[in-house]
């Protein structure tokens, strides 16, 4: 007797996340998670323009090499005064906008 084999149909990532963005929950928290990655990829952005070390940053911001690591990996969640203290170490104005 033979088996049949189910024929597997992969999605493109593109088409997945096409099809999860439909879905509004979804959609939110996706925005959220990128704001907080492209905020992240920033603030290291800047620590290695200026080559400082992250134990160099957190001493800065005073704080501890493993907060920045988390703020570097998107792992924290960012209130105003933390953005603020990291741009006037970095000597840079923050800049918050509501846009559509």
């Amino acid at each position: 007797m033979k088996k049949k084999h189910k024929k597997v149909v992969y999605l493109s990532f593109e088409r997945y996340l096409a099809q999860q963005m439909k879905n509004k929950a979804f959609r939110r928290a996706y925005e959220e998670e990128s704001q907080r990655l492209r905020i992240a990829y920033r603030i290291l952005q800047l620590r290695k323009k200026q080559k400082l070390s992250q134990k160099e940053l957190a001493r800065r911001l005073d704080t501890t090499q493993s907060a920045v690591a988390r703020m570097e990996t998107g792992q924290q969640n960012f209130t105003t005064d933390t953005l603020q203290k990291i741009a006037s170490v970095f000597e840079k104005d923050l800049k918050i906008e509501f846009v559509k």
